[in-house]
């Protein structure tokens, strides 16, 4: 029996699309993109850099509910049927170039190609799935296994065969936050981390994520 096709989306593809129909900007380090409670108009696509997406309740807790890389969309609530607004904020991490395209323009790409549409739909079901796995790993997981998780997913390590990425160090205190521990307890891991060949700092304080960092997620 012939293996099922996979469906894979490049989020390149997106920007071949939307062609020129797009602005792309330079934002700063820590500049804001939106903030929870704008309108949701339109999606974006980050080429290089770091998002993070922070929720904050009518208490004013804060929570980062995710760290995004080079290549990850975000925004997509934009695509709701009805008008709608922004469920969270997304700040840049580092300096980093991002692509804007107005909700009007994916609909258009969406529609006017089947193909393109089904890998897009596929693209948005394995993002579900990866927040639900972050959910449940923030429930159950020990905060060095979350912490391990949250360093492999911005060097994408394991995937399409990568042994290894180095990316832009991020502020302690920023991972503190998503993993939902102190920035005390990040040190001592990045340390044992270190100390184990897992992770690296070079002159730049970019930080090497290396593949044996998964045998933390593995260990019981």
């Amino acid at each position: 029996m012939a293996d099922a096709p996979k469906l894979s989306f490049d989020s390149r593809k997106l920007l071949t699309k939307v062609g020129r129909r797009k602005t792309t900007l330079e934002y700063q380090d820590q500049q804001i993109i939106y903030s929870q409670g704008d309108v949701a108009d339109a999606m974006f696509h980050i080429h290089s850099g770091n998002v993070k997406l922070t929720v904050r309740s009518r208490r004013g807790k804060k929570a980062v509910i995710a760290i995004l890389g080079r290549g990850d969309i975000f925004g997509t609530g934009c695509l709701e049927i009805r008008p709608s607004l922004r469920m969270s904020s997304a700040t840049t991490v580092h300096q980093s170039t991002i692509s804007r395209m107005e909700k009007e323009t994916i609909i258009h790409a969406i529609n006017k190609d089947p193909v393109f549409s089904r890998l897009f739909i596929a693209y948005l079901l394995s993002r579900i799935v990866q927040i639900q796995g972050d959910l449940l790993a923030h429930l159950f997981d020990p905060s060095e296994r979350r912490l391990a998780r949250v360093l492999l997913s911005l060097a994408r390590v394991g995937k399409h065969g990568k042994q290894e990425r180095v990316i832009a160090r991020i502020n302690q205190q920023t991972l503190a936050e998503i993993v939902g521990t102190t920035r005390s307890r990040v040190s001592h891991f990045m340390n044992k981390f270190r100390k184990l060949g897992f992770v690296e700092y070079d002159s730049g304080m970019n930080l090497t994520v290396r593949s044996g960092l998964l045998s933390v997620l593995l260990n019981d």
